[in-house]
């Protein structure tokens, strides 16, 4: 399968994403954070489970837990406390800085070089997604943008280590794994935290099985799969399609105003995903070393 097909299908997972915040307002009973990441994480992943009846080994059981944690616990935990303390525009630029810190951590971890191209192009995707969705009335909360910030750190490890340890399973198993991790990290702070759901309606039934079914397993399944072929940097910035989706879902279906700012932002932040697909292009394609004239003389 080519390059371009696994960018595609990776791709697919942050574009659904974008339908998060949709679901989440017009489905789903609001102010149960806790108990909402829970659903959306466990029983998607105890399905997963029974499908690939397949546990971790040795080691994994340890690094699961790890991952779990970082890409879904701690992540959407904080992802909640910044969606709470700041404007939704506000919040997601501070966590569009997670492709910037992908770049950080895979020259710490995995040796990547920077390449100055690719932090342009994720400098570019920050000023794209705040056109798309900042407002100039957005207001800061110092507590709100740490949490922004932790979130963007949170998933950016999580992405770097699932390719530094590159799991022996399928990707099917792997976010089997670390849903199901995930989950039962969630699962004690969920019941102490807040007060049980009150009984479900046929909306709510819906948006847990989309969030779930689609919005985690699918999604997190061509996640995974995108970071055992693509290199963290080249899957990072694929992030930005998420809130420009989730613009677009606002203005066709909720009639959200979309004006020349939108429409700008979602220009630039296309171009920075291309640009850091091209920047990764570029160092796979090192010259070769021509001839040295003095062993061809003395030839």
């Amino acid at each position: 399968m080519s390059r371009n097909t696994d960018l595609l299908f990776t791709a697919i997972a942050p574009a659904i994403w974008g339908s998060t915040y949709l679901v989440t307002t017009e489905l789903l009973p609001q102010g149960y954070p806790w108990t909402v990441a829970l659903l959306r994480a466990l029983p998607a992943g105890l399905l997963l489970l029974l499908v690939v009846r397949q546990l971790p080994q040795g080691t994994w059981w340890f690094r699961v837990l790890i991952l779990g944690a970082l890409n879904f616990t701690i992540f959407w935990w904080l992802l909640f406390v910044a969606a709470y303390r700041l404007p939704g525009g506000v919040a997601a630029t501070v966590g569009a800085i997670q492709p910037l810190i992908v770049i950080l951590l895979a020259r710490l971890l995995l040796g990547t070089a920077i390449r100055p191209l690719a932090v342009v192009a994720a400098i570019a995707g920050m000023a794209g997604v705040a056109l798309l969705i900042l407002t100039p009335k957005a207001a800061l909360d110092p507590i709100g943008v740490v949490a922004g910030l932790g979130g963007a750190v949170s998933m950016a490890a999580g992405t770097v280590l699932t390719r530094r340890w590159q799991p022996p399973v399928s990707p099917l198993t792997f976010t089997a794994w670390q849903l199901t991790a995930g989950g039962l990290l969630l699962l004690p702070v969920a019941l102490t935290l807040e007060p049980a759901l009150p009984a479900p309606t046929a909306a709510n039934l819906l948006g847990f099985a989309w969030l779930g079914l689609i919005g985690a397993a699918l999604t997190y399944i061509l996640w995974f799969r995108g970071l055992s072929r693509l290199e963290p940097s080249v899957v990072a910035p694929l992030g930005f399609l998420s809130p420009m989706m989730a613009v677009i879902l606002g203005w066709s279906i909720l009639g959200q105003s979309l004006g020349s700012a939108q429409i700008c932002g979602m220009i630039i932040v296309l171009g920075s995903v291309w640009l850091s697909q091209r920047a990764q292009q570029t160092s796979r394609i090192a010259p070769r070393p021509g001839p040295n004239p003095a062993s061809s003389a003395a030839s």
